[in-house]
């Protein structure tokens, strides 16, 4: 049986952290700090960091790798297309790695950066998604680096995952993402819904993930870029015209760059 806990960092960034209770031993997604991890391990004596696993090259999701690895040992694993400090093993589309015993796929989803990676576990009982800065919780990261059709169809990709799916990525942007879904479909009642349930948690300083996939697919308006609604907002704000789900989206997300909550 695993366990997921968020170890915070920085002022927004999640931690991830794996944990395998019979074994002692754990896994970090994405440790932009070594200092929360490291907290972490020395408040539970017996336990092991055996792996870390890196989406792409940011300061916030590499910065602690190096630390890590030299006072744990444990193997590093991270995209085949970036520069990773101290990576072990290099991914790339459809490789797949056992960690912790667990099986993880991995998708190539650039959009963010050129070598952005996730990792999918397709448990029956329970899948899981660590996607980094490509999928976010009623939202998506925005293009440093590859161009709106690239994140358009990492985006879709991942949407087909299961319903079911957890999905966890690094930032607690939640709040601010459903402002702005607020804007985009102010009458999709998935959207208020969620926009008052992580409101409450927000207040309450609680944690607004994982979400699933079922759940982004409802009301994260960037996987809704086929939806009537959403094309009209884009029309309204932009003129109406005939526009591809690509065209729409690249509407969506650069509308969403300049966007600040009323």
């Amino acid at each position: 049986m695993f366990q997921i806990d968020a170890l915070p960092a920085f002022s927004d960034n999640y931690l991830w952290l794996i944990q395998d209770h019979q074994q002692q031993r754990c896994a970090v997604v994405d440790p932009g700090d070594a200092g929360p991890v490291l907290a972490w391990l020395e408040a539970h004596p017996g336990w092991q960091l055996s792996d870390i696993l890196i989406t792409h090259h940011h300061p916030d999701h590499v910065g602690g790798v190096a630390t890590l690895k030299a006072a744990t040992g444990a193997r590093v694993y991270g995209p085949a297309n970036e520069q990773i400090p101290a990576r072990d093993v290099a991914l790339d589309e459809g490789a797949r790695i056992q960690v912790l015993g667990c099986d993880f796929l991995i998708y190539a989803v650039p959009g963010h950066t050129l070598g952005h990676i996730a990792y999918y576990n397709a448990a029956p009982e329970q899948p899981w998604l660590f996607c980094g800065d490509t999928l976010f919780s009623a939202g998506c990261g925005r293009l440093f680096e590859g161009t709106p059709a690239q994140m358009h169809d990492s985006l879709s990709r991942l949407a087909n995952l299961p319903d079911s799916t957890h999905v966890y990525c690094t930032h607690e942007y939640t709040l601010s993402n459903l402002h702005f879904a607020c804007a985009v479909e102010p009458n999709n009642p998935a959207v208020v819904a969620r926009f008052e349930e992580v409101s409450a948690l927000r207040a309450a300083q609680r944690i607004s993930l994982p979400s699933n996939i079922a759940l982004e697919k409802a009301s994260n308006p960037f996987l809704r870029c086929g939806e009537i609604s959403v094309k009209e907002k884009v029309d309204e704000r932009d003129g109406p015209r005939q526009r591809s789900a690509v065209e729409v989206f690249a509407s969506l997300r650069a509308w969403k760059d300049v966007f600040k909550a009323g």
